[in-house]
């Protein structure tokens, strides 16, 4: 186990070194290509941070105005016929958005009802079961300029609602009700 671990600690720099030492011996400029990369990087950062504000600006209004405490309200009925825990519901919904967002209604929740809570569970396998969709795609599809998406969403937001399904499955297969 010390042997993984120790190679583990070793991966990043050893790809670092790695790449370095295939640009030399390919007689590329490595710091430069390094700094016209970094500037590129920059550019894009600077092209998409109008829609990051906004999708933050989004989110900060969902949550401060009540809005996903009374959809959760409203749509109880429904997930407990189901048998879909209606505090997930706020986490589903912000799931397909922002993360940073989800990251805190998850902690909400995980003080509540503890991490090791079948909530609490169905959660953390939810966030590996989901993706950030409508942040991943104005990201992917602005930086290189793709206006018809043509599937690309309704795809997305299929897959994360099996992801959504499955996450509660699983969890209540292994964990009980």
């Amino acid at each position: 186990m010390k042997f993984v671990l120790m190679i583990s600690d070793f991966m990043i720099p050893l790809v670092f070194v790695l790449i370095i030492g295939y640009g030399l011996l390919n007689d590329v400029k490595v710091y430069d290509t390094f700094i016209i990369g970094a500037k590129e990087g920059f550019k894009i950062v600077l092209q998409i941070m109008p829609t990051l504000i906004g999708l933050m600006v989004a989110v900060g209004i969902l949550r401060a105005s009540g809005f996903l405490d009374v959809l959760t309200n409203i749509l109880t009925p429904i997930t407990s016929k189901i048998n879909f825990p209606s505090e997930l519901v706020p986490i589903a919904l912000m799931r397909t958005v922002s993360s940073s967002a989800t990251t805190g209604l998850i902690l909400d929740l995980f003080k509540t009802y503890g991490p090791d809570s079948l909530i609490g569970r169905m959660t953390s396998v939810m966030m590996g079961c989901t993706e950030t969709v409508f942040y991943t795609l104005s990201i992917y599809f602005m930086t290189v300029k793709i206006k018809k998406t043509r599937y690309t969403l309704a795809g997305a937001l299929l897959v994360s609602l099996a992801g959504i399904i499955a996450s509660v499955i699983i969890t209540y297969s292994v964990f009980g009700n």
